[in-house]
């Protein structure tokens, strides 16, 4: 018994730990790049259609979806051999989407048409199409996954669509430009970045969901044009105490305090920042630089750039898996 205890623990400590992986959409390239998450070393590049953008993983990490915007459709790929399984249809001009948690609907912008789709993941078919304002962008889901938000760019809004029944309850008015949204983990606060504005609203949001807008970030960073400074990609911390937002050719991500809502420094990146997303285990955040084509690695506890890995041309979204 004791030589079969021994050459099972032989056994599992012989077994390497299996890495994460990043995945990045190259919009000029049209492929996507996977990224070790350990090493920082480039596992593959693959075909991804014309024009990918938006990129998300199914709940379960089995399943990559990608926007290919110029072929109005949702791509699915298998996250371990990179195979293309069967699209989902997506309406015109997807750019980004959120899945639900339980990876049944995808909720898409479909920039061209001024609507939102709800696509079934299951069944492959298109369950709503929701008018929102013009050139609809950016995508957020509440926690408990009772709330999409969308901001429509040139309205200058953020719809709150209700996911029970896809009617809008709430619109909220915003700054130039609205390109992201997201919630905190607990569902009590909101963050909409608006690239031309050159902000990020901040929203308290009551228990039935209503938004209240209670401040508006700016940034500043010496030497930098203010025009520059274009906030995009925007992730919170699970503890919620500090906001990461991507500021475009400002080529910096700035750090906010999630209790003061005043910017505590900038942390250089590659060249035109875009999207931002953390590694499971939050212990980095990676950046997409499209006009540099490389993602920037930041250690989360130091706020300090590591690492530059060069992927395809244009990078755009990213997201990662264990």
């Amino acid at each position: 018994m004791k030589q079969f205890l021994l050459a099972t623990a032989l056994a599992t400590l012989a077994v390497p730990a299996l890495a994460g992986k990043a995945f990045v959409t190259n919009e000029r390239g049209n492929t996507v790049t996977v990224v070790d998450t350990e090493t920082w070393e480039v596992l593959e590049e693959f075909s991804a259609g014309n024009r990918p953008r938006g990129i998300t993983v199914s709940p379960d990490g089995k399943h990559l979806y990608v926007c290919a915007s110029d072929d109005n459709l949702v791509r699915v790929f298998d996250t371990e051999t990179y195979e293309e399984l069967p699209s989902l249809p997506s309406g015109p001009d997807p750019e980004l989407f959120i899945i639900e948690p339980s990876g049944k609907r995808l909720y898409i912008a479909n920039e061209d048409d001024n609507l939102v789709t709800v696509t079934d993941t299951e069944s492959r078919t298109i369950l709503a199409e929701v008018p929102v304002g013009v050139e609809p962008e950016g995508m957020g889901m509440s926690p408990d996954a009772k709330w999409v938000v969308n901001t429509s760019e040139t309205t200058n809004m953020a719809h709150f669509i209700s996911t029970e029944d896809y009617k809008i309850k709430h619109n909220v008015l915003v700054d130039q430009r609205p390109r992201y949204a997201q919630y905190t983990d607990d569902g009590t606060r909101l963050f909409v970045s608006s690239e031309i504005g050159g902000t990020v609203s901040v929203m308290d949001i009551a228990e039935d969901g209503a938004p209240t807008l209670i401040k508006k970030i700016g940034f500043e960073v010496p030497g930098v044009l203010p025009e520059w400074l274009q906030p995009v990609g925007v992730k919170v911390t699970p503890d919620g105490s500090r906001i990461f937002v991507a500021l475009g050719p400002a080529n910096r991500v700035a750090v906010v305090d999630g209790e003061t809502l005043e910017v505590d420094k900038y942390i250089m990146t590659g060249q035109r920042v875009w999207q931002l997303d953390f590694t499971p285990d939050n212990k980095y955040l990676l950046t997409t630089n499209g006009n540099s084509n490389d993602i920037t690695v930041i250690d989360v506890d130091q706020e300090k750039a590591i690492k530059s890995v060069q992927v395809g041309q244009q990078p755009w979204g990213v997201v990662t898996i264990e």
